[in-house]
């Protein structure tokens, strides 16, 4: 097959084009420009190590629908999660819409997560790789894109990638992951958000019965489940367990109460297919990229809404999403309102 490989700078994507390679594919890069702090010399250097042309395709007008999806979101008190959107909206949607204008066959990143079809459906499943799996983060792709995307890093383990990418050469072998949002590689993303939106203006610390404690500093430096850094002193430990951006109000608690009922907007269906009438079915949950897997009873509905009633009460903050499993393979998930 002749493949594109979203290359991005580092070891898993240079590694999976070379290992497409050695299986006896045609494969060509290609690095999205997305903003300043693209890293688009480390993507040329891999690219380059590993012998392929590289495809530089500017995409930032695309990427602003991100950073305005960030600021919003955050104005709104939900804390959002922007790869999520990116990986739907920006980085495979451009990476697959030019792969189909220039005549490639499929598509291929250097994701940790599997591809299967069952019943002429397709779906991510976790891969061997647990401490790395990012069904989590993909699971929002549509069936036209996974029905044309390759994931070549689905049994491997980061560890051996890296010392198997050294042993070939590949100059991001040695690399370190990113850990920050990829447009703001310094953190800080109250100082973005308040020069783009203005200063997010100060209001109360309240209790649960309304009682005012204190101020807070702008809503937009919490997010429901915080306890450090609130900069007020109590006499107790204290979490944020509400943000009102109508009142501008931040509650406080002495204890960060799990809920066992999610609700859910905007979702999608991967493994499962879109119900047309009040469904419910039983599966497992994950509410943030490092939480465990629980069991939910999810009811779901024709017009992209659900509830889920969870096994134990959890924590969790609007705005983040909730992704059901069968069996470790993503069957639907969506945004907590």
């Amino acid at each position: 097959m002749r493949i594109l490989v979203g290359i991005s700078g580092g070891v898993d994507s240079a590694f999976a084009a070379k290992k497409l390679i050695l299986e006896g594919h045609t494969v060509e890069g290609a690095v999205l420009i997305m903003h300043q702090h693209t890293e688009l010399s480390a993507a040329r250097e891999a690219a380059a190590s590993v012998g392929i042309v590289l495809h530089e395709i500017d995409c930032r007008d695309s990427f602003v629908q991100i950073k305005e999806n960030f600021v919003s979101e955050y104005i709104n008190a939900r804390t959002p999660n922007p790869c999520i959107i990116c990986n739907e909206r920006v980085k495979f949607k451009i990476l697959y819409d030019y792969a189909m204008e220039q005549g490639f066959d499929a598509i291929a990143t250097g994701h940790y997560a599997k591809l299967v079809e069952q019943d002429g459906r397709f779906a991510l499943a976790m891969p061997e790789d647990s401490h790395k799996e990012q069904t989590y983060m993909l699971y929002r792709l549509p069936q036209s894109i996974l029905s044309r995307l390759v994931l070549p890093l689905s049994e491997g383990k980061k560890s051996d990638i890296r010392l198997i990418a050294e042993e070939q050469g590949i100059s991001a072998a040695n690399r370190e992951d990113s850990q920050e949002i990829c447009f703001l590689p310094e953190g800080n993303h109250t100082e973005y958000i308040e020069s783009v939106a203005g200063k997010s203006p100060e209001g109360d610390f309240v209790d649960e019965n309304g009682i005012v404690l204190g101020r807070h500093k702008g809503i937009i430096h919490y997010t429901v489940g915080q306890r450090k850094g609130l900069g007020i002193s109590l006499g107790q430990r204290a979490f944020v367990t509400n943000i009102d951006p109508i009142s501008n109000t931040v509650t406080l608690s002495p204890d960060l109460l799990g809920k066992d009922e999610v609700y859910l907007n905007d979702v999608v269906y991967s493994g499962m297919t879109p119900p047309t009438e009040e469904t419910t079915v039983e599966l497992d949950v994950k509410l943030r990229y490092t939480a465990p897997l629980i069991r939910a009873s999810a009811t779901l509905y024709p017009d992209k809404t659900g509830v889920l009633k969870l096994s134990a009460p959890q924590k969790f903050a609007p705005g983040q999403s909730a992704v059901l499993y069968l069996d470790g393979t993503v069957m639907l998930g969506g945004f907590i309102k």
